[in-house]
Parts: C-alpha cells; sequence; structure tokens
C-alpha cells in the first residue's frame, strides 16, 4: 500500500530525538495579522476561470512537515473523525512524557483533513483543544491562524481565548473590529468598545446586555467594574469564579484582582509566564507546562537559574538543589557532581519533573567521571535511561542489578535477552517479543492516526495495571515503526515505577 510505505520509509526521521515543541521554537511560524485577499482583477478582461473536481484534496493543515515528523500527511484519512476526536481527547496529557511527545506530533504535523468540510473543522478542533488541555498556547495560536482565524466562529473563539491568555488584547479587538460578526458573545464585544476609547457606547452595550441577560454570570461584575472604576473604590473583592473564562480572567487582572492559574485548566498558566508576573509563579507556570511538554526544558532552567531563592521550603528547595547541581556540573569535578545529583534529582523527580532534568543534564552528566558505585552513580543510570540520547548513553552504562541490567537490554531494544526482575518487566519483554509487523485486529495502518492514539490509550491503561494492554501497546507502536517510542516510553513507564516502590 502506498500509505504504509510512506510511513516506514519516514519513521526513521521521526525517531531521532526530536521534540516538535523545540522544532517551533527554533523555526518559529509566521502568522500574519490578517490573511491576504488577492485583488478581485486587474482589470475590465474575463477573468480565467480554474476548474477542478468537487473532491479534490484540501490542502494539509499543520505546523511541522511531514519531512520533520517522519508521519504521512494522510495519517486522519479513513477513519471516523467523530472517533477520532473522541481518541484525541482521551489520549493521556501527563505521566508519560514519551508519548507526549508523539501525540504532539501528530497534533503539529502537516495532515490533509476530511473531504466533508464540517468533519474537517471537528477534527481540527478536536487538535486545537488538545493542544489547548496540554498547555501549548502558541502552537494552538498558530494553528489556527494557519486555516483563517476568521473561517468559522468556533475556531474565532479559541484563537481570541488564545490571545487572551497570551496578553494579546489588541490583537483580538482590532480583529473583531474587521469580522464583528465573529463575536463569540456581548462581553467580548463590550471589552473591545471600551478599549477603542469608546465609553459611552460601550456602557449602553453594557446595560443593554445586562437588561435582556445577555451576558455570563461571572461577566457582569468584572465588567461593571471595568467600566466603572470610580464607582467601586471602596468596594470588596469580586467573587472567584469558579471556571473562568479567558475574557473574565483577563478582566480580573484589569480592575486589580487577578485570578491565581494554579486551579485552572493548564492552558491558563501560560499567563504566568510574563516579565509582570512574579518569580515564584512564573516557576510554578512553567513547572506545569514542562510536565506536559508544552515548555521547553531550557525555558524551564532559565527561569530556575533566573535569581537565588529568597526563601525554603517547596520549590525553593528544588530551586537551591538544582542551581547547586548546575554550578558543580559546570566545573565538572566528579566531587561537586557526586555531592549535588543525588538531591537535585530526587526532588526534581517528586515534581514530576525527572525526564526534563535528563533532556537538560544527561549528555553532559556522562562526560563527568564519577565513581563507579555510590548514589551518584546509580543516578546517573537512571537520568542517562530517561532521557532522549538512552541508546547511545546505554553502551556505556554498568548495571549492577538485574533491574539495571533489564533497563539497558531494553535500551537496545532487546529486553528478553535478560531475566525480567517483575511483572512489569515482563509484560515490557512480551511486547517486544510480538512478532514483528503485526497489528491486532481492528487496526489499520490505513487509519495510522487512529492506530497510534489507540496505542497511546493503550498504553497509559496499562501503566495502571493492565500489564496485557501494555504489552499490546508496545507491541502495535514497533508495528507501526515506532520502535524509539516504544523503548523510550517503556523505559520512562519502568524507570519511575522502581521510584515508586518503597
Amino acid at each position: 500500500m502506498v500509505l504504509a510505505g510512506v510511513v516506514w520509509a519516514g519513521m526513521a526521521t521521526a525517531q531521532q530525538p526530536l521534540s516538535v515543541i523545540d522544532w517551533l521554537q527554533d523555526n518559529p511560524v509566521e502568522t500574519a495579522p490578517g490573511r491576504a485577499e488577492p485583488p478581485v482583477t486587474d482589470g475590465a478582461r474575463l477573468p480565467q476561470i480554474e476548474v477542478r473536481t468537487l473532491d479534490a484534496a484540501a490542502a494539509a493543515v499543520g505546523l511541522v512537515p511531514d519531512t520533520v515528523t517522519g508521519i504521512a500527511p494522510t495519517l486522519w484519512l479513513g477513519s471516523d473523525p467523530d472517533v477520532l476526536a473522541r481518541l484525541i481527547a482521551d489520549a493521556p496529557v501527563s505521566g508519560h512524557p514519551a508519548l507526549q511527545a508523539l501525540t504532539y506530533t501528530l497534533l503539529l504535523t502537516e495532515a490533509l483533513p476530511p473531504s466533508d468540510r464540517a468533519a474537517a473543522e471537528a477534527l481540527l478542533l478536536a487538535r486545537i483543544d488538545k493542544l489547548l488541555a496540554l498547555g501549548a498556547i502558541d502552537p494552538a495560536k498558530a494553528l489556527i491562524e494557519q486555516v483563517g482565524v476568521t473561517s468559522s466562529p468556533a475556531l474565532f473563539s479559541r484563537w481570541a481565548d488564545t490571545a487572551l491568555l497570551l496578553g494579546a488584547e489588541d490583537e483580538v479587538c482590532a480583529r473583531l473590529a474587521r469580522s464583528p460578526q465573529m463575536a463569540p458573545g456581548y462581553d467580548l464585544a463590550i471589552f473591545c468598545t471600551a478599549r477603542r476609547g469608546d465609553l459611552s457606547a460601550a456602557t449602553v452595550q453594557y446595560d443593554a446586555a445586562v437588561a435582556l441577560g445577555l451576558l455570563p454570570e461571572d461577566a457582569i461584575d468584572p465588567l461593571d467594574r471595568f467600566l466603572h472604576p470610580e464607582f467601586f473604590e471602596e468596594a470588596g473583592p469580586l467573587p472567584v469564579p469558579r471556571a473562568p473564562s479567558a475574557l473574565v480572567f483577563r478582566l480580573h487582572e484589569a480592575v486589580g484582582e487577578p485570578l491565581p492559574t494554579a486551579p485552572l485548566p493548564r492552558a491558563f498558566a501560560a499567563a504566568d509566564l510574563r516579565d509582570i508576573v512574579g518569580w515564584k509563579a512564573q516557576i510554578d507556570a512553567a513547572e506545569r507546562l514542562a510536565r506536559t511538554g508544552a515548555l521547553t526544558p531550557n525555558t524551564l532552567l532559565g527561569l530556575y537559574t533566573d535569581r537565588r531563592p529568597a526563601a525554603s521550603g517547596g520549590v525553593w528547595d528544588r530551586v537551591e538543589a538544582l542551581q547547586r547541581f548546575d554550578t558543580a556540573l559546570a566545573t565538572r569535578s566528579p566531587d561537586a557532581v557526586a555531592k549535588t545529583l543525588p538531591a537535585a534529582f530526587r526532588r526534581m523527580s517528586e515534581a514530576g519533573l525527572d525526564v526534563v532534568f535528563a533532556d537538560l543534564f544527561a549528555a553532559d552528566l556522562a562526560r563527568v567521571a564519577l565513581p563507579s558505585d555510590g548514589p551518584a552513580a546509580r543516578v546517573t543510570l537512571r537520568v542517562a535511561l530517561v532521557s532522549s540520547d538512552y541508546e547511545t548513553l546505554a553502551r556505556d552504562l554498568a548495571p549492577t542489578t538485574p533491574t539495571e541490567t533489564f533497563w539497558v537490554a531494553l535500551a537496545s531494544g532487546a529486553p528478553g535477552t535478560v531475566p525480567a526482575p517483575d511483572a512489569l518487566s515482563d509484560a515490557i519483554a512480551s511486547g517486544f517479543a510480538a512478532p514483528p509487523g503485526a497489528l491486532p485486529r481492528g487496526l489499520s495502518r490505513d487509519r495510522l492516526g487512529e492506530a497510534i492514539l489507540r496505542a497511546i490509550i493503550l498504553f497509559d491503561q496499562g501503566a495502571s495495571g493492565n500489564l496485557a494492554d501494555l504489552a499490546d501497546a508496545i507491541a502495535i507502536f514497533r508495528a507501526l515503526g515506532l520502535e524509539s517510542t516504544a523503548r523510550r516510553a517503556a523505559l520512562q513507564l519502568a524507570v519511575r515505577s522502581e521510584a515508586r516502590k518503597p
């Protein structure tokens, strides 16, 4: 089949240590404030008419070329769009960094949409909503801009939310002024009227909307204070909304009562990365986003090392331990690294950031001549195996226990060559022992995206205790050519599970 050939030919590229989010940071997507409309005609002559069949293929939608991801642009074709939307929504957003990276690849790769327009939009919205659930605000915004912000009210609404969370209110209001029919609600229209300086018109709009019951309940009081701050100088604080919209979140900030982002969906954490926010809030938000791969490890490291912590406990202990290790690693002193590494890795692991730590430091750590035994040596082995360079670094590792020996064999893709030390390891080895290329009944390479999503969900179920599902998921990844994903996801699960043992 053509699809199978494209998949197998391209997967080699996809399996290099590559993060789609990292790629986007190095290759930013340029988007214009509005789509340039070509002239209707350049003269009085009859225009040339282009004719094509109604089923002609639409343009691929995505931010990363398939030459980078190695995923065929036909990955969504052949599947029921409703099923795809459900699978995208059900895919886990945390807990499995290797699978998060694969999810980003699926969501952001250039892919052909279904031929039906409604189905194409539903699938696109599912991709965007998943990016927002992961906290990847910038890619979500860029994906909408690629297809056209005003293509539909649903797309405009999501685009406005992303722009508001990024602090781009002027951009939202400028776009709304050009396309007022796209307003998702009267609250945004009133907000933008006021920001343009026409407070009288905004007040009239507000009073009419309140009288007619056209405003969300939690937007009424914040809008009132935004429009008439002089009336509320002695007023008490606003009630805290349970599920604020991006606009209500911005209104609270505008009237001097900002809402904490910790209890809100992950997308709101992006608002705390701005320089106007305190350092601790920035770190908390960055850690939350780094856990889902929405923030690059180097960005988190930059925040960690921005200044010296002025307090202790909680996040400050993690910052201090990380800074001590970072300084020791820069000296290349084996003694200094051995003293600071265990504490730094433990603190980062407690926060669910062990893989982020590994991706930051594994390669440099491997160049330090640490003692061959002791806590630092055991941590170094674990750091190497959960990093993106696991296969290369594993060649120089010296395991000292049956569990470590199994991990090193797994890193090379041959876990069945050594005894499995526990039930989890046995399930992993079973997955790698499955006949190559075989797919379970109901899955097909002709429905590549669906098959990968089902394997991601199956792996998550297996990690929760259903070891048969775990073995099946690993076998599916390998059958689809995702060998590195299978190895790295299994290694991360095995190493993390061992760390949780008493």
